[in-house]
């Protein structure tokens, strides 16, 4: 028996080293994309360059004052405003799952994504032809597009709320109400569409595809916040989702206020969402890819799975942005990149771990 505790213990620090190197990978990796996305373009910034720029600010003569302001603000910006939004996403999608019990389940489970794409439509047509319409020039960055897209996103998240306060709602009944949702806000977003005009139809569906060309500092600043908040929240909530994927039952039995956790958690979640969708526009399969990828890698703890998913979510959305911007030749949305590349990779996940599971 000795012999057999003593193999457990090692196995389970083996695992635990394992899972710490990984997160440290991760770290390191982000930082190295993120210093080769700085240098990627036009303007030819040495990695001497780009690293004394970020520390001291500065670099030396007319042309070091050119690429001081190539990365300062035409390229760190989108860097920093990848990280967050990453973060965002895949946080949100790692507590979802956690919270619903459903691999499946992503920051958009509950109808924001079409419920924020509907208030981003009200908005520009609200301001599309007025004295305000000098604010939608290219991507829809108006503040009043930002408010109308994170309020409509909030009021789904409302409704499901209600529907779990005042109903004996079980997770999957969730996840079948959001699918409602998202429907309803489809259609009001289709009429949107219909009857706009040429211009109005154009800047939604340009909003659509998503884009961190256009998120300001200030912007950030708020991302930041909300991500923090978060961030801070599901950490301290890790034990509670690890004991909630094994059932209601379990949870409730071991002390977890599994309504008001579940509650909470879905609202934190669609806030940080909401947010970040609000600023980027709707960019796909990072909050659903990335939690997979973490959980095959280093498995289910939430202790590792939430910090591993933000960090998988900022690589995802880098290397989208490397491509968007770098590939093609032309600038492409990220929101395309991430569907088209993140689509075909969680079926290559979804097909290995059949494959493991059947051997």
């Amino acid at each position: 028996m000795n012999g057999a505790g003593n193999d457990t213990v090692e196995n389970y620090i083996r695992f635990s080293r394992k899972r710490r190197y990984f997160i440290l990978a991760m770290v390191m990796a982000t930082i190295t994309i993120s210093v080769v996305s700085i240098r990627l373009g036009s303007s030819d910034i040495s990695y001497i360059e780009i690293i004394r720029i970020l520390f001291t600010g500065h670099s030396g003569g007319e042309i070091g004052e050119w690429h001081v302001h190539v990365v300062r603000n035409l390229r760190l910006p989108m860097i920093i405003a990848a990280i967050l939004v990453g973060s965002a996403l895949g946080i949100a999608g790692a507590a979802m799952q956690s919270i619903l019990r459903n691999p499946l389940a992503s920051p958009f489970t509950l109808g924001l994504s079409n419920a924020s794409a509907f208030g981003a439509a009200v908005g520009i047509m609200a301001v599309t032809g007025s004295t305000a319409a000098h604010w939608f020039t290219g991507y829809g960055g108006s503040m009043v597009t930002v408010l109308f897209a994170f309020t409509f996103s909030m009021l789904a998240t409302a409704v499901v709320i209600i529907l779990i306060k005042f109903t004996d709602t079980t997770p999957e009944t969730i996840v079948l109400a959001g699918l409602a949702i998202s429907a309803i806000f489809a259609a009001a977003l289709a009429f949107m569409q219909y009857i706009a005009n040429d211009v109005q139809l154009s800047t939604i569906v340009f909003w659509q595809f998503g884009s961190l060309d256009n998120i300001s500092w200030n912007e950030m600043l708020a991302l930041g916040v909300a991500l923090f908040i978060a961030a801070a929240y599901f950490l301290f909530k890790r034990f509670d989702y690890n004991v909630m994927e094994s059932g209601d039952e379990t949870a409730a039995s071991l002390g977890v206020d599994v309504s008001r956790t579940r509650i909470a958690g879905l609202a934190i979640s669609a806030m940080v969402t909401a947010v970040a969708v609000s600023f980027a526009g709707i960019i796909g399969f990072v909050g659903l890819l990335a939690p997979h990828v973490v959980r095959r890698i280093i498995g289910s703890d939430n202790r590792y799975l939430l910090p591993g998913s933000m960090l998988v979510g900022t690589l995802v959305l880098l290397i989208a942005n490397i491509i968007s911007q770098h590939a093609f030749g032309v600038f492409v949305p990220i929101g395309i990149i991430t569907s088209a590349v993140g689509g075909p990779i969680f079926l290559y996940i979804l097909i290995r771990g059949h494959r493991n599971a059947s051997c």
